[in-house]
This record gives structure tokens, sequence and C-alpha cells, in this order.
């Protein structure tokens, strides 16, 4: 029997991460892909590498500590109170960035579906502050009514894309991949600037670890997840995106509002453009609403442990974080009404760049938390050291690719945090370390 404590089993915890993975992004990267024609599968290559260090990196990690609230808890472990305030202060407000992005992308796939109910950005962004609030009701309902709605719409997601794969390879015109490199640019220079557009695609993969303590069995399932969760949204992510390239003329594909339109009227005729956007819609749908239960579950982790306000520690009798799901969703809504005049594009990049220099950050603290705390031993294990070494420098060049203007956001988030840092310690000088036993159970 299921333990209603533990509602999220090794599906649901799968389909968080390929759910999070797969949402807006990887619908609209043909269109950004296309400059760099068949060049960018080098990007691909080097991103889905990386993405796969720092699976394992966490799936080590939450097997040795199946604790709630992954990113944050591995840093404070590993590195103590100021660093892992800071890690769960950053990757907090990245995912009600997120949020905000994955809500006005939906709005975005509603104005192909419906153009004469979306001609205003007022309309797109009530559009997209009513989808935000209906995933957060859903997820106040309960993890495992979110659990099952998530593996629900991630296999509603996946189905288009699987389409576009299948029947796409047999339509695919040799001639769009070439030239290889259309852009001039040396294959250094494109490499770089595809992988870090395909990194907006891959984030998400640490998501099985931040409900840990909501999974069956967490020491097995959440790596297991973890794993097969970012090799099947990777795999399904290139080979779709490469396949949409092998579809679409280059030149017309550079200023595609909607790619993977464009390719199924390709090989599927009229009537491909409004299933393409309905499936962007669903697929939108699904990652909102696994980011909203993510986005409820690092300050609750955070205020257990006495760095965040108390108020984030609150749970109902279904152990649902009420008050940090209410908290992030409003947050996530001033964002989009903030920039409600903005186009849509507009206001999607806006709240990718908040959410993109908020995630990184993270990643790489955690993949220099699992160097420390893997333990030195002479055998083979050893290996997981230089997955943790390699995951690190990855992450170090992909902070670095984003750009001066991505750094400054994120430096930026972290001192607006130090304020609530310091309240927090004047007013427990003393902050309770990290479930104290876990070091007891560590040597898995």
């Amino acid at each position: 029997m299921s333990d209603p404590k533990r509602p999220l089993g090794l599906w649901s915890a799968t389909a968080l991460v390929v759910g999070n993975m797969i949402g807006s992004g990887v619908f609209l990267l043909p269109a950004s892909f296309a400059p760099y024609g068949s060049a960018s599968a080098l990007g691909w290559l080097l991103s889905t590498t990386g993405a796969l260090l720092l699976a394992v990196v966490f799936a080590r990690l939450a097997q040795r500590y199946p604790i709630s609230g992954g990113p944050y808890a591995f840093a404070h472990i590993a590195f103590g109170d100021f660093v892992g305030f800071l890690m769960a202060w950053s990757y907090w407000i990245s995912v009600w960035c997120a949020v905000a992005a994955i809500a006005v992308a939906f709005a975005g796939a509603m104005t192909s579906l419906a153009p004469d109910l979306f001609t205003t950005p007022a309309n797109s962004a009530a559009c997209a502050i009513a989808v935000l609030w209906l995933c957060t009701g859903l997820n106040l309902v309960g993890l495992r009514a979110a659990g099952i709605a998530q593996v629900v719409l991630t296999i509603l997601k996946l189905l288009p894309l699987i389409v576009v794969i299948v029947l796409g390879a047999r339509a695919i015109n040799l001639q769009s991949f070439t030239p290889f490199n259309p852009s001039g640019d040396s294959l250094l220079s494109v490499t770089t600037t595809t992988a870090a557009l395909a990194l907006w695609a891959l984030l998400g993969l640490e998501c099985a670890t931040i409900p840990a303590e909501h999974v069956e069995n967490a020491e097995k399932i959440v790596p297991r997840a973890t794993i097969l969760g970012v090799a099947i949204g990777a795999i399904v992510s290139v080979a779709a995106c490469m396949i949409v390239l092998g579809l679409v003329p280059l030149e017309t594909l550079k200023t595609s509002p909607a790619p993977f339109a464009d390719a199924a009227q390709a090989f599927a005729g009229r009537g491909a453009s409004m299933a393409m956007a309905a499936a962007m819609a669903v697929s939108c749908l699904g990652a909102l609403n696994g980011w909203i239960l993510v986005q409820g579950q690092i300050p609750l982790a955070a205020a257990r442990d006495k760095l965040f306000p108390a108020v984030f520690a609150r749970v109902d009798s279904n152990d649902t974080p009420r008050v940090g799901l209410v908290i992030g969703s409003v947050l996530a809504t001033l964002l989009v009404v903030a920039n409600f005049n903005s186009t849509l594009v507009g206001l999607f990049t806006a709240s990718i760049l908040l959410a993109t220099a908020a995630a990184l950050l993270p990643y790489l603290v955690c993949a220099a938390a699992m160097f420390v705390l893997e333990p030195r031993e002479p055998d083979a294990r050893q290996w997981r050291r230089l997955a943790a070494a390699l995951a690190f420098v990855f992450s170090a060049w992909a902070l670095y690719g984003t750009g001066a203007q991505a750094l400054e956001w994120g430096a930026g988030l972290l001192v607006a945090g130090l304020p609530v840092y310091a309240w927090m310690r004047m007013r427990r000088p003393t902050l309770t370390p990290v479930t104290d036993n876990l070091h007891d159970v560590a040597g898995k």
C-alpha cells in the first residue's frame, strides 16, 4: 500500500523531470538554431553531455541524502547556512520566474489558437495569469493530484513530439542540413552559442530531488527518476529539433513563430498548425504544473532549517505548503503584470533571463557539493568524483556563457536576498543545522 505522506512514485517523479524539462523551450528552439544549421547538433551534444553529468550528481546526492530541497539541501549540507541560504534564494527566484515565463508561453500558444481573443497585451497577460492560478489551485489540492496530472500532461506533451519524430523522419529533406554551418562563425563559437540556447530546454533535470520527502523509497526512486527523466527529455528534445531542421528550409525557419507547426505542415498538410499550437499549449500546461509543484518545496525546506521565514514552513493536512505556493504564484503574477505592456516575446525573454541566471549558480554549487561530500574510496566508485568535476566545469562554462547581462541579474538577485538572511540571523543567531542524522545514513 502506498504511503499517503509519500504520494509520488517512480512515474510521477520521472514525469516531473520530463515535464519540467520539456516545456515551451523545445517548441521554439528550432527557429533559434536555424542560423547555425545542422552545426547546432554540436551544441546539443555538449549540453546533453553536461545535463547527464549533472543528472549523475543529483542522483548520487539524492541517494545519499533523500530529503526535500534538492539543490538547496545539498548546498546546505556541504557548505553551511550562508551558502545554503543563497542557493535556496537563487533557485526559488528561478522557479517563480520560470513559472511566469511558461505561463506567458501558454498565452502565446493560445494566441495561435484564438487570435481574436488575445490580440492585446492585456488579454494575453490575463490568459497567462489565469492558467498560472489554475495550476496553483491544482497543486493546492495536494501533491497526489498534482502528480497524477503531471503524468497525464507529460504523456500528452510527448505524443505530438514523437509523431513529429516518427513521421517527420520519413519526410526529411537532406538538403535542409546543408550547408553544415551557414552562420560563417567558427565551430567553437557556434557550439558555445547553440549549447547555451539548448541549456534552457534542459533545465529541470534536478526536479525529482526537490520533493524527495514525498517520494516513495526516495533513496532509490529519486536517482532512477532523475537519470530516466533526463535521458527521455534529452532524447526527445534533440531528435524533435533536428527533425524540424530537416523538414523546414532554414530561411523559412529563421523567422518562424511556430517551427513545429511548419514542420507538421510539411508532412501532414492543413490543420497541422492548429494541432501543434494545441500541443504547445498542453506542453506549457504540463511544465507549469510541475514548476509550481516545485515552487512550494524549496522555501519549505529552507524554512524548516530556519533560513527562510517560518511562514513558508506551514503545511496543511496533506503536507501541502500552501503559503509557499501562493506567495510564489503572487510573485510570478506580479512579474507578468509589471511587464504586461510588452509583447509576448519581450515578456517571455525578460522572465527567461531572470530564471536562467538564478538557476545556473545552484547547479555549479551542487557539483562542488558532490565533489566535497562523496567519500574518497579506492575503488571504481571514484568515477562519481570525476563526474562531479566535469559537471562543475560544464556549469561554470554555462554560467559564463549566459553573458554579462545575465550575470549582472544573477548578482543582483543574490544581493537582494542578503537582508533576508541578516534578518533571520538576528532573529535566530544559532540556526538549526540540516538534519543531524543525515550523515549516519549517507554511506550507502
